[in-house]
């Protein structure tokens, strides 16, 4: 899962190079996220499990976050009701994500789930902010609804887990939304990191009570094992490197080097977890990968005086 924001174009040939290789870092770390829970076989609820990555993640990345000015701007009345937004928006989507790959596997859930999160960033952008619908967001929508029909088309030879794939919906369509709203709150003056920071420990302490209710199994240690991965690796060190990347390079190529996330995780699900997809399945997933693809890519050729595109979100 990505963060929003924007760089200037006129950056040096090595920061670039430098800024890009953050972004493919990030992006890399975020796909290990399905996998690793799938390989961890915890048997906590995937919920708890998300609710833990927020918080031990949050915690994590505050120990990068020492200046008091950085929280304070993060505070100020026009861009904390973005913050709680955005916070509302990447909770539900860790909680339901883990659920979406418990479902699904970690290649078909990731691939859903991003897949359709540009029709939601599209749509939230033009009821929130009044942008217009470009023709990316137009491909995607129609790759990610065709992708969607294909895997629940009730005479495959292999059923696909209807549950799953509207839950993978919901993921994606929260993502779509801290996409927004991210942008929106750093667009505001709010300091990446710290701004990042506070929507995981409020989406962390809202969604606390599911510890309590669902904390069988969490002691465990494969469980343990996991929830210090996605927390840790999958959330502080991810979210750390893409926020330096950013500064570094161009939001469009930051959007199309994330795409990364979804194939690293396909990828890992098919070949090291060998996660076996019916030719409907892997046809579907392939068609909402290739819209994913057409809308960062249609974006990276704006012209160079227009706003560039923003991206969101493991």
């Amino acid at each position: 899962m990505t963060v929003v924001g924007e760089s200037a174009p006129g950056a040096p040939a090595a920061d670039k190079t430098i800024g890009a290789a953050s972004v493919l870092t990030a992006a890399a770390l975020w796909g290990t996220v399905g996998p690793a829970q799938v390989l961890a076989a915890s048997a906590a609820d995937p919920g708890a499990l998300g609710v833990a990555r927020v918080l031990l993640g949050g915690l994590a990345l505050a120990l990068f976050c020492r200046r008091l000015a950085d929280w304070r701007a993060v505070a100020r009345r026009h861009v904390i009701g973005w913050v709680f937004l955005a916070a509302l928006a990447t909770g539900v989507y860790q909680v339901t994500f883990m659920h979406a790959v418990e479902h699904l596997g970690a290649a078909l859930g990731t691939a859903i789930a991003l897949g359709v999160a540009p029709i939601a960033t599209g749509l939230c952008a033009r009821w929130w902010t009044g942008e217009r619908l470009t023709l990316g967001w137009s491909l995607g929508t129609v790759a990610a609804v065709a992708g969607c029909v294909i895997l629940l088309n009730p005479r495959g030879a292999e059923q696909i887990s209807a549950t799953g794939v509207g839950i993978a919906l919901i993921s994606g369509s929260c993502y779509g939304a801290y996409a927004v709203a991210a942008k929106r709150f750093l667009r505001a003056g709010a300091p990446a990191l710290p701004a990042t920071t506070i929507t995981l420990l409020i989406a962390g302490v809202a969604l606390s009570p599911l510890l309590w209710l669902h904390h069988d199994h969490l002691g465990d240690p494969n469980s343990w094992l996991l929830i210090a991965w996605i927390a840790l690796a999958g959330t502080s060190a991810a979210y750390a490197a893409f926020v330096h990347g950013l500064h570094r390079t161009t939001a469009p190529t930051a959007g199309t080097l994330s795409l990364a996330e979804p194939l690293v995780s396909a990828a890992l699900g098919v070949l090291v977890l060998h996660e076996r997809l019916s030719p409907a399945a892997a046809l579907g997933c392939l068609i909402l990968l290739t819209g994913l693809a057409a809308v960062a890519l249609v974006g990276a050729r704006r012209p160079r005086d227009a706003k560039p595109p923003a991206r969101e979100a493991t």
